[in-house]
């Protein structure tokens, strides 16, 4: 697979996971409006890899498109302000990897996260010299599909890979035409692939 074009997937949660854990949030209220417990871990990983809009549909339901623009905006300004006071943890071998796989490849950022957030992931991981191009849903509103086949065409790759860990991104590299890495150790189970990694540190001599 010499000469791999290699978009990497940060909200499929390929190359780190986001500290999740509760804490007091000025919205706190909006988590009781389904009527019953407030939001639980099994909730957001049910939602894991979707647009932030379509996630507070999900998870909040009945709610008219009024409250659901309004607790998606506010919702995505805090998970920006959460991530860049706390961080997350990279998976192992992501550090050192990264720049290795930079050297060799145009490495590039598709996501279905908000606006701000690959650039906060970016540089609390110090790892943003290594990536060439990002998109995401925040930015334009469009699919991971459409998205993906943007950051392609602008960038003139030839033999592209998607790393992801959903059927969302297998999907999105399906409709593009463009091989499949599965990272199996992220959050979603996907049914086929062209590829699959147990650990980040497989990847590389995946592509060598």
């Amino acid at each position: 697979m010499a000469g791999t074009r290699l978009p990497c997937d940060a909200s499929g949660d390929a190359l780190g996971r986001a500290d999740l854990r509760p804490r007091r949030h000025p919205l706190g209220h909006e988590c009781h409006l389904r009527g019953r417990v407030p939001i639980t871990e099994a909730d957001l990983h049910g939602v894991v890899g979707k647009p932030h809009r379509d996630a507070v549909r999900k998870v909040f339901t009945g709610l008219s498109e009024a409250d659901v623009l309004r607790i998606s905006e506010e919702t995505a300004r805090e998970d920006n302000r959460a991530i860049a006071e706390r961080g997350g943890d990279l998976y192992p071998g992501v550090r050192e990897q990264i720049p290795e796989l930079g050297r060799r490849l145009p490495l590039m950022i598709v996501s279905n996260c908000q606006s701000g957030y690959i650039e906060i992931f970016l540089e609390q991981s110090g790892l943003g010299a290594h990536f060439r191009d990002r998109e995401c849903w925040g930015n334009t509103g469009e699919s991971k599909t459409a998205n993906l086949r943007a950051v392609i065409q602008r960038n003139a790759l030839l033999r592209p890979a998607f790393i992801g860990d959903t059927d969302g991104d297998r999907r999105a590299a399906r409709d593009n035409r463009i091989s499949f890495i599965h990272a199996a150790y992220g959050f979603g189970g996907v049914p086929e692939a062209d590829h699959r990694i147990a650990t980040f540190g497989e990847l590389l001599p995946l592509l060598a």
